[in-house]
């Protein structure tokens, strides 16, 4: 397939018009924000995520409820979506839910592997369970999403992009987060081999590693202990002054809005011609 010029005036506004969208971990924060983003912009999305506690997170996962508002609200865009309780770590379950998503809505363009957990511990004293965990939902769970969804992709003929969600903790060190960085950066080689296998389909493969993003889960006491261990009960407004001292630019982290703008242009038109990326949106704090 060849991908085709495109005037100016093509690349605005409806940026995903007649598009479908498959993204995990999307019952809320950047998942749900991308899926609203996205209908927004004229796609139908396939949403996926558990409404069951995963027991080595020490803060409160999703819920149906919170499934039940990220359908409220791309709805509201006029957006038509299809919502299903589906862990990253069943194949058949993501199979089900993908194939289901592609005979209602007749393709699949867009592939948004964003479900991702983090439980913070020491190296050497972290349980199996916690590292193993980890590793199954944050990398293993994205090579199952990809497994599941791209094929329908590659079968529309049309190209597509696939976005991994990776991290700044994949480029740059912090203690107690060896599982959850040993996955991240594992995600940008899953990422660079998948891009040239797809390349020749027009099939574009990019990571985006973001700073702190206030969601639910960076906004807990687990990771507000990981950046001020020596109080006692820190609340965000500790962990903020600390997240600042990360970042270059003179703030303590993004918005989960400010990383779906950066993934509505790498799988538009706009990004066409990007691929093998590790996106870095990181308010400087990698430098």
């Amino acid at each position: 397939m060849r991908v085709g010029r495109q005037a100016a005036s093509d690349i605005v506004g409806g940026r995903a018009e007649g598009k479908v969208a498959f993204i995990t971990g999307a019952a809320r924060g950047q998942g749900r924000s991308h899926a609203v983003l996205l209908a927004s912009e004229g796609a139908a999305i396939i949403a996926t995520d558990v409404s069951t506690q995963v027991p080595t997170v020490p803060y409160a996962t999703a819920t149906s409820g919170d499934m039940a508002e990220t359908v409220r609200l791309v709805e509201a865009q006029g957006g038509r979506i299809i919502a299903a309780d589906a862990d990253v770590r069943d194949m058949s379950a993501m199979q089900d839910v993908v194939s289901r998503g592609v005979a209602e809505f007749g393709r699949l363009d867009i592939v948004l592997a964003n479900a991702g957990i983090s439980a913070p511990a020491s190296t050497l004293e972290m349980s199996e369970e916690m590292w193993s965990t980890t590793i199954e939902i944050n990398l293993t769970g994205v090579w199952k999403t990809i497994k599941a969804s791209v094929p329908h992709v590659i079968s529309s003929g049309r190209g597509g992009s696939v976005v991994i969600t990776s991290s700044l903790a994949a480029m740059k060190a912090s203690e107690h987060t060896a599982h959850y960085s040993a996955s991240k950066a594992g995600l940008v080689g899953l990422m660079r081999t998948l891009a040239k296998e797809l390349a020749p389909m027009s099939i574009r493969v990019n990571t985006i590693h973001p700073t702190t993003v206030y969601t639910d889960m960076i906004l807990n006491d687990s990771i507000y202990r990981l950046f001020r261990p020596e109080l006692e009960s820190p609340s965000r407004s500790d962990f903020e002054e600390a997240a600042r001292g990360i970042n270059a630019l003179p703030v303590g982290g993004t918005d989960a809005i400010d990383i779906s703008h950066a993934v509505m242009f790498l799988v538009s038109d706009e990004g066409r011609f990007i691929t093998g990326s590790t996106f870095v949106l990181d308010a400087g704090g990698s430098l």
